[in-house]
């Protein structure tokens, strides 16, 4: 009798995990909860750079309400100034919350650029390794998203993201 009753336990939660789960899959696919799953993603990063309230409201509503149909496949944000860029299917969107504006790039229009100073001997900027995403635009609404180091442990970083850029562009 004692197992029975563990039984019908087990069989309850076996059930409500079952239709718990069939809610979920009824609701949304798995290629929609991933791209739900990319937007989280990047807000919470945006939230973690500690940004001013009306930056952070800015993110999260009119950023946000842009996204909902969109199919992040990458982002990056920038600590110093709380700008931001998503990489998507066939295009690069950037979010500068200080100007309040979102630039769109299209793939085909984007370079990607790498200036290794390391054997150049000491830089007035002291920068030994650059890397740099551009566009070809008017220059009024260039896209010049550029990573830089100066010092070489820096480097394995920024190569990271160029082979991610790389990848993206060549997709």
């Amino acid at each position: 009798m004692h197992f029975s009753g563990i039984r019908s336990i087990v069989e309850l939660f076996v059930k409500v995990a079952f239709i718990w789960v069939a809610d979920i899959s009824v609701t949304m696919t798995g290629e929609e909860a991933v791209a739900h799953l990319r937007i989280q993603e990047y807000l919470d990063d945006v939230s973690n750079l500690g940004l001013s309230r009306s930056y952070a409201q800015w993110y999260n509503i009119d950023v946000a309400s842009l996204l909902s149909s969109c199919k992040i496949l990458g982002h990056e944000v920038d600590a110093d100034d709380g700008s931001s860029l998503l990489f998507l299917e066939k295009s690069v969107m950037l979010c500068c919350p200080t100007a309040g504006k979102m630039h769109h790039y299209p793939k085909h229009l984007l370079h990607c650029f790498i200036d290794d100073k390391r054997n150049d001997g000491p830089q007035d900027d002291g920068i030994i390794f650059r890397a740099e995403l551009f566009s070809i635009s008017p220059s009024e609404e260039q896209l010049c998203w550029e990573k830089c180091c100066r010092s070489e442990m820096e480097i394995p970083e920024i190569q990271h993201r160029v082979s991610r850029w790389l990848s993206w562009l060549n997709a």
